[in-house]
């Protein structure tokens, strides 16, 4: 049975979301073009390691954006409009502003140094800008989440959750994503950070990750009912861009190819995830200080991997191993340090918070910090 307190398959495929992430910006790295975007590239590419990173990168940031929304509805359950933006505020909106001054930063200073360039300092979000987004469809779209939550009974919502049981209760959602790319024409579709492009189909798959939770346990059932049609479907569309269109599919093929694959996620993540578990806790409270950290490693691993003359697949696992490991070893020292946690969005210490963990009665809350 469905429950609204606690959906541990949105915090595993937060976590997913947030390891995939990993291994794509590891990736962006053996390519050619990589530091045309900002990244340090390797001089040996690898260049068919894009062919599953081309399948991933038109649904990944619009997933997140999904579980974004999702985690406001759960976030909204005990907490008044006001404590939901003070919470915001001090759960993504801190770590975002010190991200853009001490986190992205340093990552660009080591970019710099590794290119030997002049090493300068500039604020920018750089790869948080995804929090930055989050943080204005919260404050944009919260009345009117406030307004459906407290009309929940109502005709809106009750017939939200009846188009939504149906898998062609997907066609509106669908078109709202390819309206939206035939309108803004993005070039290229993946370009998400900080573009109208990035920003509206945020704020669409936001809105709709919400009205997803709020429609029910029929919706969940329906994708239940389908998620080997949305497998086939995203396969066929995929094999569609690569073999005939050279993954230069236009715009409104990727936007339909990406919601068949998010839709997918969700449905076997449905099937398989909703369960709890000590690694789970763990993943989920390391997900948001990792996702803020990763790209100082990142950089580090690859000035420090890129030069040995190894296999540039051997490189490509030290590099992503590295990543990791430094992420989670400065985890360990941030989740110790009551005063750096909130500005890697973890709740400061105290008894209760304590009390809770051992209890779980709100485990889900970590699903509501969206990244």
């Amino acid at each position: 049975m469905l429950t609204t307190n606690r959906r541990y398959d949105i915090d595993w495929l937060r976590v997913i979301a947030i390891g995939l992430l990993l291994i794509y910006h590891v990736a962006i790295g053996f390519q050619p073009w990589g530091i045309m975007i900002g990244f340090i590239s390797n001089g040996d590419s690898w260049t068919s390691l894009w062919l599953p990173m081309a399948m991933l990168n038109i649904w990944r940031i619009p997933f997140l954006f999904f579980v974004s929304g999702m985690g406001v509805y759960f976030a909204m359950q005990q907490r008044s409009w006001k404590q939901l933006m003070q919470d915001r505020a001090l759960r993504i909106l801190l770590p975002y502003v010190f991200g853009m001054f001490c986190i992205f930063p340093l990552s660009v200073m080591i970019w710099q140094r590794y290119y030997k360039w002049d090493v300068s300092y500039a604020f920018n979000p750089g790869h948080l800008w995804f929090l930055g987004n989050i943080m204005l469809y919260v404050t944009l779209l919260s009345p009117l989440f406030y307004y459906l939550k407290k009309n929940e009974p109502g005709k809106f919502v009750h017939g939200l959750k009846a188009i939504l049981s149906h898998p062609l209760g997907l066609l509106p959602v669908l078109m709202l994503f390819v309206v939206e790319v035939l309108i803004i024409k993005p070039n290229p579709y993946e370009l998400y950070a900080m573009t109208w492009h990035g920003f509206v189909l945020g704020l669409i798959a936001f809105f709709c990750g919400f009205c997803f939770v709020l429609a029910g346990e029929g919706f969940w059932n329906m994708l239940l009912k389908y998620r080997w049609i949305f497998l086939i479907l995203a396969i066929a569309f995929f094999t569609l861009r690569f073999i005939w269109m050279a993954l230069k599919a236009p715009g409104y093929l990727l936007a339909i190819e990406s919601q068949c694959w998010i839709l997918t996620m969700f449905a076997f993540g449905y099937k398989y995830l909703n369960r709890p578990g000590k690694v789970l806790s763990y993943l989920s409270d390391a997900a948001y200080p990792v996702y803020i950290l990763h790209m100082i490693f990142l950089f580090l691993g690859s000035w420090w991997i890129f030069p040995l003359d190894i296999p540039v697949q051997l490189e490509f696992v030290l590099v992503l191993l590295f990543t990791g490991i430094g992420c989670f070893a400065a985890f360990e020292v941030i989740k110790r340090i009551n005063i750096l946690r909130p500005l890697f969005g973890l709740k400061l210490k105290n008894k209760k918070e304590e009390y809770s963990r051992h209890h779980a009665t709100e485990r889900h809350s970590a699903s509501t910090i969206v990244l």
